[in-house]
């Protein structure tokens, strides 16, 4: 299985993800430029993407599908909620369970919390390897706890330092949305929920969705380390993704 998130935050949130027999994209917010570049440099032939999974329809999240599905036609998968907003989409598949296969990916859903009239998380598995990405979430329900535990790779949303944002230049009302439970997790929730979802098996963490006015990427991995430090967790590889950048193509 390999991984590698081509950009994350608030100007765009694309990943790549690719097993033995499925190559597929979560979300496609950057240009469609950007995207097709992204992977021809990862040696991935954009044709050969399967699948594209949206986790909602923020424009930072399907900016780049509508000139992208001019040059490919990987299947779409979005809720019913979704596709009033994407009606230029031809090939697709409305997410209506809890799991479902793309190829021999399995896929679980999270319901996520944002300011959108749906917004999705996904676990991506593949035989006993697995990725979860959940990001634009103002809470992690507890009824997905145990599903989340002890994943090879987290790509979690680690959006803002408390204090920056509140001593920021952002509005009051703003400031309010993203502390919300329809808002954005911090960097100190970010770190409390993996401090209880990851385990032995767990070989990545990248933290995603930073904000480039309300977090630092040593803010966000310091507040992660001491979390961790403090429960006795160690999680040999961190990564903090950027915006406009590719992170390097894991393998697990």
């Amino acid at each position: 299985m390999k991984v590698c998130v081509l950009s994350s935050g608030s100007k765009g949130n694309t990943t790549y993800i690719e097993t033995k027999n499925t190559k597929i994209l979560v979300d496609a917010g950057n240009s469609s430029k950007y995207i097709m570049q992204k992977l021809i440099e990862l040696n991935i032939n954009p044709t050969e993407i399967d699948a594209i999974l949206i986790t909602h329809t923020h424009v930072d999240h399907i900016k780049g599908l509508p000139v992208l599905l001019k040059k490919i036609n990987p299947c779409i998968y979005i809720s019913k909620k979704m596709l009033p907003h994407m009606e230029y989409l031809e090939n697709y598949v409305i997410i209506d369970c809890e799991e479902f296969k793309i190829k021999d990916l399995q896929i679980n859903v999270i319901k996520t919390s944002h300011d959108t009239e749906e917004s999705l998380g996904y676990i991506i598995n593949d035989e006993n390897k697995s990725v979860v990405y959940i990001t634009d979430t103002g809470y992690i329900n507890r009824k997905y706890f145990d599903i989340l535990k002890n994943r090879d790779v987290y790509i979690m949303e680690s959006n803002h330092d408390v204090e920056m944002l509140n001593n920021g230049p952002y509005p009051f009302e703003l400031r309010q949305r993203i502390l919300s439970d329809k808002g954005h997790l911090s960097n100190y929730d970010s770190a409390k929920y993996l401090s209880q979802f990851i385990g032995d098996k767990t070989k990545y963490i990248l933290l995603a969705h930073l904000s480039e006015e309300n977090n630092t990427k040593e803010c966000a991995y310091n507040t992660l380390m001491s979390r961790l430090n403090k429960e006795k967790i160690e999680v040999k590889n961190i990564i903090i993704t950027s915006q406009n950048k590719e992170t390097e193509l894991i393998n697990i």
